[in-house]
């Protein structure tokens, strides 16, 4: 998980060797939805701000939104989930991925919480 960045939200970004950085959400973030039964994924080229709602995810508990977690470009989709959800809640660090993109600004990744950040978020908040 070392070469993970982590937002407050729960997801994930890994940088992959070509630049591009694939964006999931956290086994914590899975959990807490419990079985998904619905993805709506974004556009490939769409371009969306840091904060904008990228993706809808729907489960047996709840509806949830995913936030663009830096400003970018959409280039992939994982379409696998399209047809099979289950595959975030099996795997979300791995298949369960939902795109990739081509962030406007790189250096805002390390900016992003590193592995020991995202679990100090979760013990504190474990503890509160």
């Amino acid at each position: 998980m070392s070469d993970l960045r982590f937002t407050t939200d729960h997801e994930w970004l890994r940088q992959e060797a070509d630049g591009q950085v694939t964006v999931g959400i956290t086994a914590f973030a899975q959990d807490a939805l419990g079985d998904l039964v619905f993805v709506q994924l974004p556009e490939v080229g769409q371009r969306y701000a840091k904060g904008e709602e990228v993706a809808v995810l729907e489960s047996v508990k709840a509806a949830s939104n995913i936030a663009m977690p830096l400003d970018g470009e959409i280039v992939e989709i994982n379409s696998a989930l399209l047809d099979a959800p289950e595959q975030v809640n099996e795997d979300p660090l791995g298949a369960g991925w939902f795109f990739r993109m081509r962030v406007e600004q790189p250096a805002e990744l390390a900016d992003l919480l590193t592995a020991d950040a995202y679990d100090g978020l979760l013990q504190a908040s474990a503890d509160a």
